[in-house]
C-alpha cells in the first residue's frame, strides 16, 4: 500500500486501532462547529475504510466523541459481495452491478447488497472465494468475492 491510498482523518480515540473497519456516514450537526471538520471529512460518505495506522496519541476534543479523536490514516477496505459465476474472475476490473433481486429474506441479501458498494463502482476482483448457488433464492449462479474499489 502506498501513501497515495492512504488518507489522514480523525477517528475516536476509543476506536482507533489498526484494522477496524467502518462505514463513514458523513457531517453530522454537531460537526458544523469543529475547527477539525475538514480533517474528518474528507472522506466520502457511505463508503467502508479501514484504519491502517494510528498517526500519534494526540487527542484532540470533538463534540460527538466524548473521549476524543486522534490522527489516523485510513485506506479503501475490500468489500465482501457475490458476482454472477461467469463474471468472478480474479484480477478482473469491472462494474459493479448487484444481483437484480428483491428477495430480503434470502440468507445472502446483505452480501449480495453489502453496504459501502455501488451500482457502477469501478472495482477489481481481489479473490473468488466461494461457490453460493445452493443459497442463492432467485437461483442464480454467484460466487463470493473480496473487491477493492
Amino acid at each position: 500500500m502506498t501513501e497515495s491510498d492512504t488518507k489522514i482523518t480523525l477517528i475516536g480515540s476509543r476506536l482507533a486501532r489498526e484494522g477496524l473497519e467502518f462505514i463513514f456516514k458523513g457531517e453530522m450537526p454537531e460537526c458544523k462547529k469543529c475547527r477539525l471538520k475538514n480533517t474528518c471529512l474528507n472522506l466520502e460518505p457511505g463508503r467502508r475504510y479501514r484504519v491502517e495506522r494510528i498517526r500519534n496519541k494526540d487527542i484532540h476534543e470533538c463534540f460527538l466523541h466524548d473521549s476524543g479523536v486522534v490522527a489516523v490514516d485510513v485506506s479503501k477496505a475490500p468489500i465482501l459481495t457475490t458476482l454472477e459465476s461467469r463474471k468472478a474472475v480474479d484480477g478482473a476490473k469491472i462494474m459493479y452491478e448487484p444481483p437484480k433481486c428483491g428477495k430480503r429474506e434470502c440468507e445472502i441479501y446483505e452480501i449480495c447488497h453489502p453496504e459501502g458498494l455501488s451500482r457502477g463502482d469501478k472495482c477489481k476482483i481481489v479473490e473468488v472465494l466461494e461457490n453460493l448457488d445452493s443459497k442463492c433464492e432467485a437461483n442464480y449462479s454467484l460466487k463470493k468475492v473480496k473487491l477493492s474499489w
